[in-house]
């Protein structure tokens, strides 16, 4: 394979990667909050799947503790009695009091809050910059575009949403920031909540929050 071939094979693959990676889509600040320091936070994954659930808190947590920032599993405080059934206002109310109890001045939560269905096109990267002389070897090679019907794949993307909230003494238990973000398909879901954190991370870090 020629140098400008090879080229323009790895550039499209870095580009079909970069495509599927957690993308960073808008993020909001209370405007009356300049910085926020916690020092112990409350990380919340909101979800069934109890697997995920731990993933997520636990790396999110692990990032929280290099930055010297205390911070806990809701896994490991709330039991599973409490997340199997609807609470009131009142109830959450006291959540948070026992929180503030505890020495915590910050909720970390996270929750998927809407999905989007998107279509992309199969390639084979073996065919990536592939220069075909004859119209019959090139129609052949692609003739599947007219009748394979998982040419073009469905894919879900996720629309995640991170927020930190303030359960700080004598304040308004009130929201300091806001990133939406979306996701796609987790093909390993390791590094997929891995991304998501270093997105997180990143965009809180240039915000002044937490980090």
């Amino acid at each position: 394979m020629k140098p400008l071939r090879i080229k323009i094979v790895f550039l499209l693959a870095f580009l079909a990667v970069g495509c599927s990676s957690t993308k960073l889509v808008s993020t909001w600040k209370n405007p009356e909050t300049v910085s926020f320091d916690a020092y112990k936070v409350l990380v919340v994954g909101m979800t069934q799947d109890e697997e995920v659930r731990i993933e997520f808190e636990t790396s999110l947590v692990n990032r929280l503790k290099e930055k010297g920032v205390e911070s806990v599993r809701s896994i490991d405080l709330f039991d599973v009695e409490f997340t199997s059934s609807e609470k009131s206002e009142e109830e959450l109310s006291e959540v948070e009091q026992q929180l503030l109890d505890k020495g915590f001045d910050a909720i970390l939560f996270t929750k998927i809050v809407g999905t989007e269905n998107r279509k992309s096109f199969r390639q084979r990267m073996n065919n990536l910059g592939q220069m075909y002389e004859r119209f019959s070897t090139d129609y052949l090679e692609h003739q599947n575009i007219f009748y394979d019907s998982e040419y073009y794949e469905s894919f879900n993307v996720y629309n995640a949403e991170t927020s930190l909230y303030c359960i700080c003494v004598d304040k308004e238990r009130e929201l300091i920031w806001r990133g939406n973000l979306d996701v796609p398909e987790p093909v390993n879901m390791e590094k997929t909540i891995a991304s998501y954190i270093k997105r997180i991370a990143d965009a809180m870090q240039e915000e002044d929050v937490i980090f």
